[in-house]
This record gives C-alpha cells, sequence and structure tokens, in this order.
C-alpha cells in the first residue's frame, strides 16, 4: 500500500516537527538546532562538591557536567546558578530520623520525603560550588533548602509547592521567556526545576548531557516521562547553535 507508507512517512515528519516524539529520545527531531536568545537563560542546578565526586551524597558522572556546562556558557547572555544549603539537622536528613537510613522515605507535612546523608550543610566545602566549574558571567545564584522543616529541590518552589523562592519573578522581571536546565541531579533538583519553571510559564528545555541522574528506584525513567508530559524539551548540548 504505497499510498498508506507515504501517508505514515509524512505524519511521522510532520509529528517530529511539532517535537512531539521528544519523550521517546528523538531529541534532534524534537528541537533542532536551538539559538539561546537574549530572552533565554542557563539554569545552573546544584552543581556542588556534595554531588560530585568524593562528596556526602555523589551523584554517579556528576563531575562529567562540569566541562558540557563550561562550555554551554558562552552561548548564554543570562546565567543562574542554585545551591543546596541546608542546616545541619535538616529535615531531609536520615539522621534526624532514628531508625531510618538514607534513601528510605518518611511522611512530613508536606508529603513523602526521600531522607538522604547528611549534604550540602551552609558554609562548608562540601556546599561549594565546584571549583571547575567556570561561570564568571552567571548574575544569580539561588540558595534553597534552607528551610529546616522542609527540602527543596526546585529552584521555583519549595517542596511544599508553595513556598515561591523568587526566581520566578526575577526572570519575568528580566524579560526572560525560556530556560535551559543543567547540572544535578536529573531526576530530582533538576527535573522539578524544570517542571515548575513550566508551571510558571517559561519554555523548557533540559540539556541532558549536561545532566546526571541519581536513579533511585526509576526515578530517572518516571523524571523523563514526567518532564515531557509537561512540555519540557529534551536536547543535547550539541542541539545548541
Amino acid at each position: 500500500m504505497p499510498h498508506a507508507t507515504t501517508h505514515r512517512r509524512a505524519l511521522l515528519k510532520s509529528t517530529a516537527a511539532l517535537g512531539l516524539l521528544g519523550g521517546f529520545g528523538l531529541s534532534a527531531f524534537a528541537a533542532g538546532k536551538v539559538k539561546p536568545a537574549s530572552t533565554s537563560a542557563l539554569i545552573v542546578v546544584d552543581v556542588q562538591n556534595c554531588f560530585l565526586d568524593g562528596g556526602t551524597l555523589a551523584v554517579k558522572g556528576g563531575n562529567e557536567v562540569i566541562p558540557v556546562i563550561n562550555k554551554l556558557a558562552p552561548a548564554f547572555d543570562n546565567i543562574v546558578m542554585t545551591q543546596d544549603w541546608h542546616t545541619a539537622g535538616h529535615a531531609s536528613f536520615a539522621s534526624t530520623h532514628p531508625g531510618k537510613k538514607p534513601f528510605e522515605t518518611t511522611k512530613l507535612k508536606y508529603g513523602t520525603q526521600v531522607l538522604w546523608p547528611d549534604h550540602c550543610v551552609q558554609g562548608t566545602d562540601d556546599a561549594a560550588v565546584g571549583k571547575e566549574l567556570a561561570l564568571p558571567t552567571a548574575q544569580l545564584i539561588i540558595r534553597k533548602g534552607f528551610h529546616k522543616d522542609m527540602d527543596s529541590y526546585s529552584a521555583f518552589e519549595e517542596a511544599d509547592h508553595k513556598t515561591a523562592t523568587g526566581l520566578a519573578g526575577y526572570l519575568k522581571g528580566r524579560g526572560i521567556k525560556t530556560v535551559f536546565v543543567t547540572g544535578l541531579a536529573t531526576d530530582f533538583c533538576v527535573a522539578w526545576t524544570a517542571m515548575d519553571a513550566r508551571k510558571a510559564g517559561f519554555e523548557v528545555y533540559v540539556i541532558e548531557d549536561a545532566t546526571r541522574g541519581i536513579d533511585l528506584n526509576g526515578s530517572l525513567a518516571k523524571a523523563w516521562k514526567d518532564m515531557t508530559a509537561k512540555g519540557v524539551k529534551r536536547i543535547q548540548s550539541s542541539d545548541i547553535a
């Protein structure tokens, strides 16, 4: 049935052009070459010693994002960084909950919380930005997770999905319309940041090879599925013009 085959090919091409196949890893079709405009911002999430090699919550391959982000940075007029900035004895630490171990969960007033090893404690070297990250033109650092009783994965909202960090207002005040999210970890702080950016009305790209995931009980695949459902576009650094 040559007519049907031709029709299917045409439909596939048009669907890919619309980016509807992005969730299946066809990043080149999802966005093609993307040139960041003056209304675009690069968000670099939690590239800190605690998540890098030797850190208290090291993400496998975390150090590999640094050269990718450094290479991307000159393409952007606007760069924002985030830092996990926990108090000692933070509610998200397993050590705060007797009998609990890291990576177990507990119920807090805002919902289910994954319990982590103590990490990124305010003012410690563990919480410092990775020394090889070279972003001299970054204009803002958002610190999150500093409320002792509440975690904060997203750069836009804390874990109660109500308490704003102020980032959305800052970006909108500067006329930013599109954000490109990079950093650590893909399935937690990167994903929550990307989805909350969509919620705030921004066009959102996650640059996959500039992120690394923890993948806790299938969390990485779920994060990509959830992001795709929210309209987040999945691209590679090579897709940036």
